[in-house]
């Protein structure tokens, strides 16, 4: 027997030379039962990701946020705003007043805008499909933000700070909540390639690294490669096993002898998560096991895959996903507002569809659909037919999970300018989050560099107005 006092584990590893020793110990270890024995041990152990119990009875279990990043104009989707046509081509003085970027033309929507469902909610052309399901979803009118540049606007969105420096919603409630299903990451990002910023969108910055999203590219959702370097296409389930089986002893042991790592805790759950995944995935992301009506309900395209992934996903208890639109900005329409069509033509049927499916299968009420983007866009024109950046005044719509259907809550000016009525913050969207899953966003912490940091940092309230 090695003496691991003299020899460093690494050392040993290196010695051993390519992975040839390694098993061959292996095969040495599991004569003797050590491997049989460290397996048992490893199951009693509690995983980071097990199921833990929310501060009190929770509305929803997951979360689907549908990110359309780019910033989708609400003037043009669920804000109708009379006053632009009224006004049109014209620069108002408390439009001017107080504003330290430039103003230009007010601009009319060129889409029509009509009532829809019970509720009588304005719903624009753009979105027929959705217009249909609006009775379940609930439109926030009145959001802000605090920059209208991409970078900071994205970041604040998904982590609550605007520097790549907290972690994500996804990874707090990964934190908090763990997940249901131990053979899936509990926090899924689906997006065709990178939007901007990047994987600090979904990372879990101090927390532990079990906790980061697990970036799935959906441009072709292939279930044998989805999950890029987990498939072993050159070793047997059975041998996968006992290898890595070996290997987690020898990391586990190499824990012990140091002080908390958590960068060494999050590769010993990383590669035992990977080894599960290779199988998992497979079938979970393999569309083709759903039946022709649901692949007709949600259509096609990259996004249209997306949401019925998410829909699989949480129904097997994934805590969070998040599907891009796209890749880069794709909303970000500065030059034509027009393009608007082709975004929401890509996105309208499938997000419909989902509503209606897991309505169908009972999961609606515990599922929280988030729909939005890192802000809006502005009411006056930029060039001839684009629109710019806008945080100060912007839509955003959640569905199911403990939220009210129906409901239109607060408001824009008349020009879609500023929240006027009941304004949201980014935080205190963030806080209902959290509260519509059991978590009170002020207990949520995490200690780290001699403070303890949260979600919604000292800011936030729960808007209770829009729970069921």
């Amino acid at each position: 027997m090695i003496d691991r006092d003299l020899v460093p584990r690494r050392q040993m590893l290196a010695q051993m030379g390519s992975g040839f020793g390694l098993l061959g110990l292996a095969g040495v270890m599991s004569d003797g039962g050590l491997v049989n024995n460290a397996i048992a041990a490893g199951a009693n152990a509690v995983s980071p990701l097990a199921p833990k119990a929310p501060h009190f009875a929770p509305r929803a279990k997951h979360v689907i946020f549908l990110f359309m990043n780019g910033g989708p104009s609400h003037v043009d989707t669920f804000d109708e705003k009379p006053a632009l046509t009224q006004y049109a081509g014209q620069q108002p003085e408390e439009l001017i007043k107080n504003y330290q970027r430039s103003v230009g033309k007010l601009f009319p929507s060129p889409f029509k805008f009509q009532k829809h469902g019970e509720c009588g909610t304005n719903v624009s052309e753009l979105y027929p499909h959705v217009a249909g399901v609006i009775d379940d979803i609930c439109v926030i009118k009145s959001m802000h933000t605090n920059i209208p540049n991409h970078e900071p606007g994205l970041l604040i969105m998904n982590s609550g700070n605007s520097q790549p420096t907290r972690p994500s919603l996804g990874s707090w409630l990964s934190y908090g909540l763990g997940t249901e299903n131990q053979n899936l990451p509990g926090y899924v990002v689906l997006c065709p390639g990178k939007p901007v910023v990047g994987p600090q969108l979904w990372s879990n910055s101090f927390l532990p690294g079990i906790f980061q999203g697990c970036h799935i590219n959906n441009s072709k959702l292939d279930p044998q490669s989805v999950i890029q370097h987990a498939h072993n296409s050159y070793l047997p389930p059975a041998v996968q096993r006992r290898q890595l089986d070996l290997l987690q002893i020898l990391n586990r042991e190499h824990f012990e002898t140091r002080a908390a790592d958590n960068q060494l805790e999050a590769r010993i759950e990383s590669l035992e998560m990977a080894f599960r995944l290779q199988f998992a995935a497979q079938e979970v992301f393999d569309l083709n096991r759903e039946s022709q009506p649901t692949r007709e309900l949600y259509g096609s395209g990259q996004f249209a895959d997306g949401c019925l992934v998410a829909r699989r996903l949480v129904e097997r208890g994934v805590r969070m996903v998040q599907i891009y639109y796209g890749g880069g900005q794709p909303w970000d329409d500065h030059g034509d507002i027009h393009n608007h069509v082709n975004h929401a033509k890509q996105s309208d049927q499938a997000i419909a569809a989902l509503v209606k499916d897991l309505k169908s299968r009972g999961l609606f009420e515990e599922t929280l659909i988030v729909w939005g983007g890192e802000f809006g866009r502005t009411p006056w024109s930029q060039g001839a037919k684009g629109r710019d950046h806008h945080s100060r005044g912007f839509t955003m719509w959640l569905a199911g999970g403990g939220v009210k259907g129906g409901l239109a809550y607060g408001n824009t000016d008349q020009f879609g300018n500023m929240a006027a009525e009941n304004p949201v913050h980014v935080h205190d969207l963030h806080a209902t989050i959290l509260h519509l899953m059991g978590l009170d966003h002020e207990r949520l912490t995490y200690r780290y560099s001699g403070r303890d940091f949260r979600l919604t940092d000292v800011h936030g309230q729960v808007v209770h107005e829009i729970l069921a």
